[in-house]
């Protein structure tokens, strides 16, 4: 018997049948729990069945249901399968218990909640906001339905709570949040003994665009584009899970020349960034060369996505039920990815052979592998620190469970680690855009959606190239996008830049930063 079997009977015995277990698209489990109850779900999940939380999802059901939700939603990695559950809040009092002490990830999204919902968490050990700046007005709650924005916000001057670390010789270095260049904002804060870092600071949010809230009211094929621009190097990652999850809230399945073109799509875009991060990291050793050629290599890549889709970054090729274009006939683009890929082994193997690189890349930045659990870290991050976690693998999607690939998994946890398992993606990626070429034959690129179900949540699964994005949607009664709930890897990933920098110097944090390489612009929704 599988967990998955053996949960959906221990659940109602667990919670003495309170609750009502319904079983959706195979393998998900989707129930409604007292928010009492939820501390115990998690460490019973946790416990018993190897589920892990994955996504905290807060919505405003007050006009038509009286309440607001909580939607969690546990994965299990193992065998593919989630539990879903939904918790009712009263409009007046609608707190519920903290999980921040029992899963680092919970206390970022009961933050975001607590800012945008205006719902609180009892017993959360960090009180400080993580959306909301100074200047936001009080009381206003952009989530909530009807919310108006206010007049004019005005900076009233409040520093920002930091705690301070003393002692002798302690010091700090502001950094930002404008910098120099034209990085998106954020600001670090360093607390340093002589060249030592002992504590990092880090405050993002100054690119808050309230993407969530202009999901709302859209048509569902409308917020394609939205998804496309959530971060600008992540167009298919984003795009796909969003429709991924309209799909699986239709209840169709994409044509299998889609789901193919689909792959080739993720990878192309997974190997351009890979190849342009490994010419940064290098750069930031004073290796400028390798920069250099990864960057031409990189435009090379960029050329092959206008001719695959019109566009250098592969805008507008995804939509719901399938993909735009077919490949275009005059392109042999496995030829193109062989030349593109022995390419860049040679700027690797020069790099990688200079004695400057490998001094700066080995050892510095160090992210412990319980470290990287405790925090919960996605994507490449997590491989390079020993993490053995993929959703190609172990959530299928597209046609990745048609294909043979490696996921490459470091012990590391260094910049070297985070190096590697990048250079080891991107020729997986080559392997895997050849393997779909191969495979794939005519027909259909896309099916209609038809009947989407109002008020029922429903999500998607997408490895994109920095590690595993969520969209979750429910639709209102008109057929509108009623709430779209988004998860870049870049939530779970920047906390663990503070920790990778410890004890390391100043003048490495711009290696270190760069090896992580996390998005403003994901992150700050």
């Amino acid at each position: 018997m599988t967990d998955f079997d053996r949960l959906r009977s221990e659940l109602s015995e667990k919670f003495e049948a309170r609750l009502n277990v319904q079983v959706r698209r195979g393998n998900e489990l989707h129930f409604e729990i007292g928010r009492a109850d939820v501390p115990d779900l998690a460490e019973f999940l946790r416990a018993h069945v190897r589920a892990e939380l994955m996504l905290m999802v807060a919505n405003d059901r007050r006009a038509d249901k009286g309440a607001f939700e909580l939607h969690y939603l546990f994965a299990n990695n193992r065998e593919n399968w989630f539990a879903h559950a939904t918790v009712n809040l009263p409009p007046e009092g609608p707190g519920f218990p903290s999980l921040a002490t029992f899963y680092y990830p919970a206390s970022r999204f009961e933050r975001e909640i607590k800012d945008l919902f205006g719902i609180e968490s009892t017993g959360h050990p960090d009180r400080r906001p993580l959306v909301r700046h100074a200047f936001w007005p009080e009381g206003y709650f952009p989530l909530r339905k009807g919310s108006v924005l206010p007049g004019r916000f005005e900076d009233d001057g409040r520093p920002f709570p930091f705690l301070p670390v003393g002692g002798e010789g302690v010091y700090e270095i502001p950094v930002g949040p404008v910098h120099a260049g034209i990085i998106e904002p954020g600001h670090f804060r360093f607390s340093v003994v002589g060249e030592t870092v002992i504590d990092l600071k880090i405050r993002l949010y100054f690119t808050h665009k309230g993407t969530e809230k202009l999901f709302e009211g859209r048509e569902p094929a409308e917020g394609v584009t939205l998804a496309e621009r959530i971060s600008g190097d992540t167009t298919i990652g984003h795009s796909l899970a969003y429709c991924q999850a309209l799909e699986a809230l239709a209840g169709v399945e994409v044509p299998l020349s889609a789901q193919y073109l689909r792959v080739i799509l993720l990878e192309m875009e997974r190997l351009y960034n890979h190849v342009a991060d490994f010419g940064m990291i290098c750069n930031d050793t004073g290796f400028a060369v390798a920069h250099s050629h990864s960057f031409r290599i990189r435009e090379r890549l960029l050329r092959l996505n206008k001719r695959l889709t019109g566009n250098r970054l592969l805008r507008g090729a995804v939509v719901p039920g399938g993909v735009v274009h077919p490949l275009p006939r005059d392109l042999d683009l496995p030829a193109e990815l062989d030349s593109v890929l022995a390419d860049f082994n040679e700027v690797v193997e020069i790099s990688l052979n200079n004695g400057m690189v490998m001094d700066r890349l080995e050892e510095t930045g160090r992210l412990s592998t319980k470290t990287a659990i405790d925090l919960g870290v996605l994507g490449y991050v997590a491989r390079a620190s020993g993490i053995n976690v993929d959703a190609r693998r172990d959530h299928p999607f597209a046609a990745y469970h048609e294909l043979k690939f490696k996921v490459p998994v470091l012990e590391g946890g260094d910049v070297y680690a985070r190096t590697m398992v990048r250079v080891e993606e991107a020729r997986e990626a080559v392997s895997l855009v050849k393997q779909a070429m191969a495979r794939m034959s005519d027909g259909p690129l896309a099916v209609p959606l038809g009947h989407l179900a109002a008020f029922e949540p429903a999500f998607g699964i997408v490895e994109g190239w920095r590690g595993a994005i969520v969209h979750w949607v429910m639709l209102d009664g008109d057929g509108k996008l009623f709430r779209v709930k988004i998860k870049d890897p870049s939530f779970a990933n920047w906390p663990a830049l503070s920790f990778a920098l410890l004890k390391n110097i100043v003048p490495d944090f711009p290696l270190c930063n760069k090896s992580f390489n996390q998005s403003y612009s994901g992150n700050d929704l």
